[in-house]
Protein backbone atom coordinates (compact mmCIF):
# COMPACT_ATOMS: atom_id res chain seq x y z
CA UNK A 1 0.00 0.00 0.00
CA UNK A 2 2.84 2.40 0.88
CA UNK A 3 4.46 1.65 -2.45
CA UNK A 4 1.17 2.46 -4.24
CA UNK A 5 0.87 5.90 -2.61
CA UNK A 6 4.53 6.58 -3.37
CA UNK A 7 3.96 5.75 -7.03
CA UNK A 8 0.83 7.93 -7.12
CA UNK A 9 2.77 10.88 -5.67
CA UNK A 10 5.53 10.52 -8.26
CA UNK A 11 2.97 10.39 -11.07
CA UNK A 12 1.24 13.53 -9.80
CA UNK A 13 4.50 15.46 -9.59
CA UNK A 14 5.45 14.28 -13.05
CA UNK A 15 2.15 15.48 -14.51
CA UNK A 16 2.46 19.02 -13.19
CA UNK A 17 6.19 19.46 -13.78
CA UNK A 18 5.92 18.19 -17.34
CA UNK A 19 3.80 21.18 -18.38
CA UNK A 20 5.72 23.74 -20.44
CA UNK A 21 5.39 26.84 -18.28
CA UNK A 22 7.32 29.02 -20.73
CA UNK A 23 4.98 28.37 -23.66
CA UNK A 24 2.29 30.93 -24.55
CA UNK A 25 0.08 28.10 -25.83
CA UNK A 26 -2.07 26.53 -23.19
CA UNK A 27 -4.80 23.92 -23.21
CA UNK A 28 -8.47 24.82 -23.08
CA UNK A 29 -9.35 23.12 -19.79
CA UNK A 30 -11.08 24.67 -16.84
CA UNK A 31 -9.52 23.04 -13.79
CA UNK A 32 -6.31 21.35 -12.74
CA UNK A 33 -8.42 18.46 -11.48
CA UNK A 34 -9.77 17.87 -14.98
CA UNK A 35 -6.24 18.04 -16.36
CA UNK A 36 -5.13 15.38 -13.87
CA UNK A 37 -8.09 13.17 -14.75
CA UNK A 38 -7.27 13.38 -18.44
CA UNK A 39 -3.66 12.47 -17.70
CA UNK A 40 -4.59 9.42 -15.65
CA UNK A 41 -7.12 8.34 -18.28
CA UNK A 42 -4.44 8.57 -20.96
CA UNK A 43 -2.32 6.09 -19.04
CA UNK A 44 -5.12 3.58 -19.52
CA UNK A 45 -5.47 4.29 -23.22
CA UNK A 46 -8.37 6.76 -23.14
CA UNK A 47 -7.86 9.46 -25.77
CA UNK A 48 -9.02 13.10 -25.77
CA UNK A 49 -9.11 15.60 -28.60
CA UNK A 50 -7.58 18.60 -26.87
CA UNK A 51 -8.29 22.07 -28.25
CA UNK A 52 -5.19 24.29 -28.28
CA UNK A 53 -5.49 28.04 -28.47
CA UNK A 54 -2.96 30.83 -28.85
CA UNK A 55 -4.13 33.51 -26.45
CA UNK A 56 -6.42 34.11 -23.50
CA UNK A 57 -8.74 36.14 -25.72
CA UNK A 58 -9.68 32.92 -27.52
CA UNK A 59 -10.64 31.19 -24.27
CA UNK A 60 -14.24 32.29 -24.36
CA UNK A 61 -17.62 31.37 -25.76
CA UNK A 62 -20.85 33.30 -26.25
CA UNK A 63 -21.43 35.62 -23.29
CA UNK A 64 -25.17 35.05 -23.59
CA UNK A 65 -27.68 33.14 -25.64
CA UNK A 66 -27.92 36.15 -27.94
CA UNK A 67 -25.28 35.45 -30.56
CA UNK A 68 -24.77 34.66 -34.25
CA UNK A 69 -24.74 30.91 -34.80
CA UNK A 70 -24.66 30.36 -38.57
CA UNK A 71 -21.80 31.09 -40.90
CA UNK A 72 -22.09 32.96 -44.18
CA UNK A 73 -22.00 29.82 -46.34
CA UNK A 74 -24.88 28.25 -44.39
CA UNK A 75 -26.96 31.38 -44.76
CA UNK A 76 -26.34 31.74 -48.49
CA UNK A 77 -27.18 28.08 -49.12
CA UNK A 78 -30.45 28.31 -47.18
CA UNK A 79 -31.51 31.46 -49.06
CA UNK A 80 -32.74 29.36 -51.99
CA UNK A 81 -36.03 28.78 -50.18
CA UNK A 82 -36.75 32.53 -50.48
CA UNK A 83 -36.97 32.27 -54.28
CA UNK A 84 -40.22 30.30 -54.26
CA UNK A 85 -42.14 33.50 -55.09
CA UNK A 86 -41.10 35.55 -58.11
CA UNK A 87 -39.59 38.98 -57.72
CA UNK A 88 -41.27 41.91 -59.53
CA UNK A 89 -40.79 41.85 -63.29
CA UNK A 90 -39.51 45.43 -63.21
CA UNK A 91 -36.95 46.93 -60.84
CA UNK A 92 -36.96 50.36 -59.23
CA UNK A 93 -36.87 53.06 -61.87
CA UNK A 94 -36.92 50.73 -64.89
CA UNK A 95 -38.10 52.45 -68.04
CA UNK A 96 -41.78 51.72 -68.59
CA UNK A 97 -42.29 50.11 -65.19
CA UNK A 98 -44.32 53.00 -63.83
CA UNK A 99 -42.40 52.59 -60.55
CA UNK A 100 -39.79 55.26 -59.68
CA UNK A 101 -36.46 54.80 -58.00
CA UNK A 102 -36.14 53.77 -54.36
CA UNK A 103 -35.74 57.37 -53.21
CA UNK A 104 -39.36 58.04 -54.19
CA UNK A 105 -40.66 55.45 -51.69
CA UNK A 106 -41.59 57.11 -48.40
CA UNK A 107 -42.50 55.98 -44.93
CA UNK A 108 -46.21 56.72 -44.40
CA UNK A 109 -47.29 58.70 -41.37
CA UNK A 110 -50.60 56.91 -40.86
CA UNK A 111 -49.36 54.60 -38.09
CA UNK A 112 -50.04 51.40 -40.04
CA UNK A 113 -46.54 50.79 -41.36
CA UNK A 114 -44.80 50.10 -38.06
CA UNK A 115 -41.35 48.56 -37.70
CA UNK A 116 -41.33 44.80 -37.05
CA UNK A 117 -38.53 42.98 -35.25
CA UNK A 118 -36.67 39.68 -35.45
CA UNK A 119 -34.85 37.41 -33.05
CA UNK A 120 -31.10 36.94 -33.34
CA UNK A 121 -30.05 34.98 -36.41
CA UNK A 122 -33.69 34.54 -37.43
CA UNK A 123 -35.59 35.74 -40.50
CA UNK A 124 -39.10 34.74 -39.39
CA UNK A 125 -41.54 37.27 -37.87
CA UNK A 126 -42.80 35.70 -34.62
CA UNK A 127 -44.15 38.48 -32.40
CA UNK A 128 -47.93 38.78 -32.18
CA UNK A 129 -47.87 42.56 -32.52
CA UNK A 130 -45.48 42.34 -35.47
CA UNK A 131 -47.73 39.85 -37.24
CA UNK A 132 -50.68 42.14 -36.60
CA UNK A 133 -48.72 45.00 -38.20
CA UNK A 134 -48.11 42.92 -41.31
CA UNK A 135 -51.79 42.02 -41.51
CA UNK A 136 -52.73 45.71 -41.26
CA UNK A 137 -50.34 46.52 -44.11
CA UNK A 138 -51.89 43.75 -46.22
CA UNK A 139 -55.33 45.23 -45.59
CA UNK A 140 -54.05 48.68 -46.61
CA UNK A 141 -52.54 47.35 -49.85
CA UNK A 142 -55.80 45.61 -50.74
CA UNK A 143 -57.69 48.86 -50.28
CA UNK A 144 -55.08 50.87 -52.24
CA UNK A 145 -54.33 48.92 -55.44
CA UNK A 146 -52.07 51.69 -56.77
CA UNK A 147 -49.73 51.47 -53.78
CA UNK A 148 -46.34 49.79 -54.16
CA UNK A 149 -44.41 48.55 -51.14
CA UNK A 150 -40.69 48.29 -50.42
CA UNK A 151 -39.63 46.12 -47.49
CA UNK A 152 -36.22 46.79 -45.94
CA UNK A 153 -34.38 44.07 -44.03
CA UNK A 154 -32.01 45.27 -41.30
CA UNK A 155 -29.60 43.53 -38.91
CA UNK A 156 -27.59 44.32 -35.81
CA UNK A 157 -23.87 45.05 -35.82
CA UNK A 158 -22.57 41.55 -35.14
CA UNK A 159 -21.05 39.26 -37.78
CA UNK A 160 -19.68 40.32 -41.16
CA UNK A 161 -21.22 42.71 -43.65
CA UNK A 162 -21.75 39.89 -46.16
CA UNK A 163 -23.51 37.72 -43.57
CA UNK A 164 -25.86 40.53 -42.59
CA UNK A 165 -26.66 41.48 -46.17
CA UNK A 166 -27.80 37.89 -46.77
CA UNK A 167 -29.77 37.80 -43.52
CA UNK A 168 -31.42 41.15 -44.28
CA UNK A 169 -32.51 39.78 -47.65
CA UNK A 170 -34.10 36.75 -46.03
CA UNK A 171 -35.95 38.91 -43.53
CA UNK A 172 -37.41 41.17 -46.19
CA UNK A 173 -38.32 38.23 -48.43
CA UNK A 174 -40.04 36.41 -45.58
CA UNK A 175 -42.39 39.36 -45.02
CA UNK A 176 -42.97 39.62 -48.77
CA UNK A 177 -43.97 35.94 -48.97
CA UNK A 178 -46.47 36.40 -46.11
CA UNK A 179 -48.13 39.20 -48.08
CA UNK A 180 -48.20 37.32 -51.38
CA UNK A 181 -49.85 34.39 -49.64
CA UNK A 182 -52.59 36.79 -48.54
CA UNK A 183 -53.31 37.80 -52.13
CA UNK A 184 -51.06 40.81 -52.78
CA UNK A 185 -49.67 40.93 -56.34
CA UNK A 186 -45.97 40.05 -56.22
CA UNK A 187 -45.25 42.84 -58.74
CA UNK A 188 -46.26 45.40 -56.12
CA UNK A 189 -43.80 44.31 -53.42
CA UNK A 190 -40.09 45.03 -53.59
CA UNK A 191 -37.38 44.05 -51.11
CA UNK A 192 -34.01 45.49 -50.24
CA UNK A 193 -31.40 44.50 -47.66
CA UNK A 194 -29.55 47.17 -45.70
CA UNK A 195 -27.59 44.61 -43.67
CA UNK A 196 -26.08 46.28 -40.62
CA UNK A 197 -25.37 49.59 -42.35
CA UNK A 198 -28.35 51.61 -41.05
CA UNK A 199 -28.78 51.09 -37.30
CA UNK A 200 -31.37 53.13 -35.46
CA UNK A 201 -29.78 52.40 -32.05
CA UNK A 202 -26.11 53.31 -31.90
CA UNK A 203 -25.15 51.42 -28.73
CA UNK A 204 -23.65 47.96 -28.34
CA UNK A 205 -26.04 46.28 -25.91
CA UNK A 206 -28.64 43.52 -26.42
CA UNK A 207 -31.33 46.21 -26.25
CA UNK A 208 -29.67 48.14 -29.09
CA UNK A 209 -29.27 44.97 -31.14
CA UNK A 210 -32.93 44.14 -30.65
CA UNK A 211 -33.98 47.52 -32.07
CA UNK A 212 -31.71 47.13 -35.09
CA UNK A 213 -32.94 43.64 -36.06
CA UNK A 214 -35.95 44.90 -37.94
CA UNK A 215 -38.06 45.20 -41.04
CA UNK A 216 -39.13 48.65 -42.28
CA UNK A 217 -41.72 49.63 -44.88
CA UNK A 218 -41.88 52.37 -47.48
CA UNK A 219 -44.57 52.92 -50.11
CA UNK A 220 -45.09 54.67 -53.40
CA UNK A 221 -48.62 55.41 -54.62
CA UNK A 222 -49.32 56.08 -58.26
CA UNK A 223 -51.49 59.10 -58.91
Amino acid sequence: MKKFFYTLTILTLFIFTSCDRSSSTWENVKTAGRYMQKSFDSLWGKEYNSEWIQSEDEFSGPDSGDFIALNEKDLRNSASSDKTYMQPKKSFGDLGSGVPGFSNFKTPSNGIFKIVHFETDDHVVRGRDDLATIQNIITYLKKHPKAYLCIEGHCDERASAAYNMALGTRRANHIRVLMIKQGIDFNRIYTISKGKENPIAMGHTPSDWNQNRRGEFKIYEKQ
